[in-house]
């Protein structure tokens, strides 16, 4: 920014670069809509009022709103590159990222951080990264590196990070667990963001006292609201898989508390869902739906984030403020009619090209041998079983007798889920069972599965399971569907088994061919048939997980016997 001319043309000394014209403007820190142009200079905001540009542009007295900020989220869920992320991002109004990129640190390590930090650079958005706290979540399993507080502070200064991301190892922080608290003090003068779900009282005020900041793992009204008066900020979250903005957004309408340390995140969603609805816009939408006023879920989406992750010229369409602006139809639908970024239309933003990444994150499959037989579960009286519930990302711990197992095998409502390490073919691998998944026959498998990213795979018979298993090592991980010994579908993901380097024209019809194939198989509807069998791994959401160890009873923290 040339602080010079941008005093020079908010003063009408000289003409701004440009003008929007015949604006509603929404004023996120009174709250008011006021009618006006918008005078940008150098990709900032110059002045509110009446002015004359070297460029007009009329927006016809549509709302002009700040550019949305998705304050939590993971690029690799979209499982499609930074750039062509951000891009899906953008044409919804979104012009600002904070993300947390530990599901590709946990394959590639320093080398794959180095990478997404380059690929930021080349985004047409503001693209923040939070250090991933927990590269592996837990030691009950095994990823493709261990990152430490002193490899961290490697990356602390440079430019885009903001901070720790989501300390998920609540059991390791309450226990002082000295490689934890190594990192909470590095950090301790930056951001740091929260994973605590289901924490309350003394645990919860425990967990705060480390230093974290946020949280985006409430899926209740309560449990946001007791965060909320603890201190911390709260994001609410509607992803792919994780469903959590009505119980909270409703409670928050009939309660009437106040809202300005509550911000949207999206924190998993595939690009399909994304082309689709958006991700802030669509947290937006369906806030107001439930009752919230327009201009305080506009608050939520802009200078509210902005203001927990301490973004001093974001969040706002005022003096000083960067050009980031979305142009929206009505405050109900907020259907996206052009987006500014740095004061440039979307449609005229230079194309950029995307990076070429690290060669180790192109071959990251690497299996030790299988057998049938890896899928035999030895017999017993009882067995913990995976519970899925529905629109949640949280399990239940069911335990279920020798006879009910057999049985609901062969009905279909229990299916075998295995997980085994595919970073350096240790031939650590574990099987259990799940409930609630459906799939008639055959078996489904992935290298998506947070946040080790083993292979994990879900099926009813040890055939298809192996098949799947060398289909996903054939490929270089991603996606399959194997049934009678035959794959139905398969979706690469070569950047580190998680991300394809495909366009997104190219990407979203293959996404949607085999998440429609995976239902077609049976799966739960009221699911999403991959992201939800991805957090069927991660050891530090309650109640039930298995990881490469073995079934992981989360609120004990230990692997099961």
């Amino acid at each position: 920014m040339k602080r010079e001319q941008l005093i020079s043309a908010a003063l009408g000394r000289e003409q701004p670069d440009l003008v929007l014209k015949n604006a509603k403007i929404i004023n996120v820190f009174t709250g008011e809509i006021l009618d006006g142009d918008i005078a940008v200079q150098d990709g900032y905001i110059a002045g509110i009022g009446s002015y004359q540009g070297k460029e007009e542009h009329d927006l016809g007295g549509r709302y002009a709103v700040p550019g949305f900020i998705n304050a939590h989220l993971h690029v690799e869920s979209s499982m499609v590159t930074p750039l062509v992320y951000a891009y899906e991002e953008l044409r919804h109004g979104t012009t600002t990222l904070i993300t947390d990129p530990h599901e590709i640190a946990n394959v590639g390590g320093l080398e794959a951080l180095e990478d997404i930090l380059k690929a930021a650079e080349k985004c047409p958005v503001n693209y923040y990264v939070m250090l991933p706290s927990c590269v592996p979540a837990t030691p009950f399993e095994h990823a493709g590196a261990v990152l430490s507080a002193a490899d961290l502070l490697t990356l602390k200064n440079r430019a885009g990070v903001l901070g720790l991301g989501e300390l998920m190892n609540t059991p390791g922080t309450l226990g002082l667990d000295s490689g934890v608290m190594a990192k909470i003090h590095a950090f301790s003068d930056t951001v740091i963001d929260g994973h605590s779900p289901m924490l309350t009282g003394k645990e919860l005020n425990a967990y705060i006292c480390a230093g974290v900041r946020t949280d985006h793992e409430a899926i209740s009204y309560e449990e946001a609201a007791e965060k909320l008066r603890k201190g911390l900020a709260v994001l609410v979250r509607e992803g792919s898989a994780s469903k959590n903005l009505e119980s909270i957004i409703t409670g928050v309408v009939r309660n009437g508390i106040d809202t300005s340390r509550m911000a949207f995140c999206t924190d998993d969603k595939h690009l399909a869902d994304i082309r689709r609805e958006g991700t802030i816009r669509f947290n937006i939408q369906r806030a107001v739906k439930l009752g919230l006023p327009p201009v305080k879920a506009i608050q939520m989406a802009t200078i509210n984030a902005a203001a927990v992750y301490g973004l001093k010229d974001l969040g706002a369409i005022a003096c000083g403020y960067k050009a980031d602006i979305a142009v929206v139809d009505d405050l109900t639908d907020f259907h996206v009619h052009n987006v500014y970024k740095d004061g440039i239309q979307l449609c005229d933003l230079p194309p950029a090209e995307d990076m070429t990444y690290n060669p180790k994150l192109l071959s990251s499959v690497c299996l030790a041998p299988l057998h049938e037989s890896d899928f035999n579960i030895p017999g017993q009286e009882a067995y913990p079983v995976i519970g899925i519930v529905e629109h949640q990302i949280v399990t239940r711990k069911i335990m279920m007798k020798h006879s009910d197992i057999i049985n609901g095998l062969a009905d279909g409502t229990v299916r075998k889920i295995a997980v085994a390490e595919r970073h350096h073919a240790t031939g650590c691998m574990a099987c259990g069972y799940i409930t609630g998944y459906g799939l008639k026959h055959g078996a489904i498998a992935s290298t998506v599965a947070h946040d080790s990213h083993n292979l994990i795979i879900i099926g009813d018979n040890n055939a298809d399971m192996l098949a799947a298993a060398e289909e996903i090592q054939r490929i270089g991980g991603g996606y399959t569907i194997v049934c009678d010994g035959s794959v139905k579908a398969s979706l690469p993901l070569e950047l580190g088994g998680l991300m394809s380097l495909q366009s997104a024209d190219e990407f979203i019809p293959e996404l949607d061919r085999i998440i429609r194939m995976a239902y077609d198989m049976g799966v739960n509807k009221n699911i999403d048939p991959f992201i939800t069998m991805s957090f069927m791994a991660l050891p530090v959401i309650p109640e039930l997980r298995i990881t490469d160890c073995g079934m992981f009873d989360v609120n004990a923290f230990c692997i099961m016997e």
